[in-house]
């Protein structure tokens, strides 16, 4: 079974990615969804899991590029878990989830703060079966982690084996 997977494992981790931030950008620009701060950051993880998916791709011989992933899912994880977390109020809202730097008098600083308007990090604008994205991302994140390990593990075994 992990021979075939390991000649997909870092097309199907870069393809997974890009269909995860295409999603993310068609929410916000097609179905006009504003993304708070913490779910921009959350996009970060999926970003450098491509770029280091290509790497992998065209220098497989080095697991360093497994371990990165490990990394940059155990961030994700961490990310998408704390904003589940906020959003759930288990954790108080970071100071840049607020908007509440509206204390200017300067009418056109005050027009240009209304026009970056971002939602607060703890409201969920946006439901698929009724889980927030941060929900979905955060068990996604989880699977794609144990994926990787599973995969480090298989390729270290392999190598001992040879």
């Amino acid at each position: 079974m992990f021979s075939k997977f390991q000649k997909i494992f870092y097309p199907m981790i870069i393809l997974f990615s890009i269909m995860v931030i295409l999603s993310a950008l068609y929410i916000e620009h097609i179905l006009s969804i504003t993304a708070c701060k913490l779910c921009l950051y959350q996009r970060i993880p999926y970003l450098l899991s491509i770029a280091v998916g290509f790497f992998g791709f065209f220098f497989p011989n080095r697991r360093l590029w497994i371990y990165l992933l490990v990394i940059i899912f155990l961030s994700s994880v961490i990310i998408s878990g704390y904003h589940l977390g906020i959003e759930n109020k288990f954790f108080a809202e970071f100071s840049g989830c607020t908007n509440e730097n509206l204390n200017t008098i300067d009418k056109t600083e005050l027009l240009k703060s209304l026009n970056k308007y971002l939602p607060g990090c703890s409201d969920v604008n946006f439901k698929v079966f009724g889980l927030s994205l941060a929900t979905i991302n955060f068990f996604l994140s989880i699977a794609l982690i144990t994926i990787t390990i599973k995969y480090l593990i298989y390729e270290k075994n392999s190598k001992k084996k040879n």
